[in-house]
């Protein structure tokens, strides 16, 4: 079973019936890192199978922290033994710190060591390009998205609102990499 494969299984067992909703979204994440394959080269796998696994944490049986990154990113290091730069990407996914500060939680995300631009910005690119459908989105539709979801008030939409200039500019970087031989934003390190 490729690495992929077993990604996908395990979102999907961990997803798909609990919250349906929440894996057509993990599809679409999963569809978009496969159409960066040119710019992330070797990488490639390793975005794929974060996308599938990114919101794992949301699993009903795995929430602990009420964050679903921390808890994703636990339950992959401690329950699966996964590669450290997976559980890191998972952890640190889409400006995450933002959210764990905003909860309190920023000494249990720094469990974490905080992965290579590159990757990190590949994957909040795949994971800001696809709406709640799985359908492909703009990153502005699918940040208003997010705002509507959760009133101002929220820890979700007070971290969005913070972080929205961090991941429109992880989503740019990747953008320009699509468009023209990258050097070192997302293909280098």
């Amino acid at each position: 079973m490729t690495g992929t494969t077993w990604a996908r299984t395990l979102a999907e067992g961990l997803l798909a019936e609990a919250l349906p909703r929440r894996w057509a979204h993990v599809q679409g994440v999963a569809g978009r890192a496969r159409t960066l394959a040119a710019m992330l080269g070797d990488d490639t796998d390793l975005i794929e199978v974060a996308a599938w696994l990114h919101d794992i944490g949301y699993a009903p049986r795995l929430v602990r922290s009420e964050f679903h990154p921390l808890d994703g990113a636990r339950y992959l290091r401690d329950e699966v033994g996964a590669d450290d730069v997976l559980c890191q990407l998972v952890a640190h996914h889409t400006a995450a710190a933002i959210e764990a500060e905003e909860r309190g939680l920023g000494l249990e995300l720094g469990e974490f060591a905080r992965p290579a631009p590159r990757l990190l910005n590949a994957l909040i690119y795949c994971d800001l390009t696809a709406g709640v459908d799985g359908t492909t989105v703009d990153v502005e539709q699918r940040l208003a998205e997010i705002l509507t979801r959760y009133p101002p008030e929220h820890v979700v939409h007070r971290s969005i609102t913070r972080s929205a200039p961090i991941l429109r500019e992880a989503a740019r970087s990747v953008r320009r990499c699509l468009a023209a031989p990258c050097s070192g934003e997302v293909r280098g390190s």
